[in-house]
């Protein structure tokens, strides 16, 4: 069995580091997939965006479909820039859709009667207890006068 591993062990081990190898570069790949999906998905006009070079801006237009044709991004009221659609780094705010008055269904219940007082910033006994300690500075100590 040692011989073994003596005359095989290296081709083992470069076997087992080109597997995890593979596995490791097939993983990154997936994930960097769904974060592209992620970045097309909320790569939609109204969301603020930033531009590889810094700038910071919301997009008008933009096509996922054809990477190539440029997006157009308001950097400034009014003033709108052409950018390579691959410029976009990242979505700093996606945009998310707004309910309307027919999302909203009125509803009442008894937990809307109940009136819930706050609970008092400062407890009775922290209140108290300067008062006590003025009155009787021995009783805090926890021992008892002498005479």
């Amino acid at each position: 069995m040692n011989e073994f591993f003596t005359n095989y062990g290296l081709i083992i081990l470069l076997v087992v580091l080109l597997v995890f190898m593979f596995w490791s570069s097939r993983r990154r790949m997936a994930k960097q997939k769904l974060e592209q999906e992620e970045r097309a998905r909320n790569t939609v006009p109204g969301a603020e965006v930033l531009l590889q070079g810094g700038l910071y801006g919301t997009i008008v237009s933009y096509d996922p479909e054809n990477l190539d044709q440029p997006a157009v991004v308001e950097i400034a009221p009014g003033v709108d820039i052409k950018v390579h659609s691959q410029a976009i780094l990242r979505v700093v705010t996606a945009t998310v859709e707004q309910p309307t008055e027919d999302d909203f269904v009125p509803t009442t219940s008894a937990a809307d009667d109940v009136v819930v007082e706050p609970a008092p910033l400062v407890s009775d006994d922290v209140a108290e207890g300067p008062a006590k300690a003025d009155s009787d500075p021995d009783s805090d100590s926890g021992t008892k006068p002498q005479a």
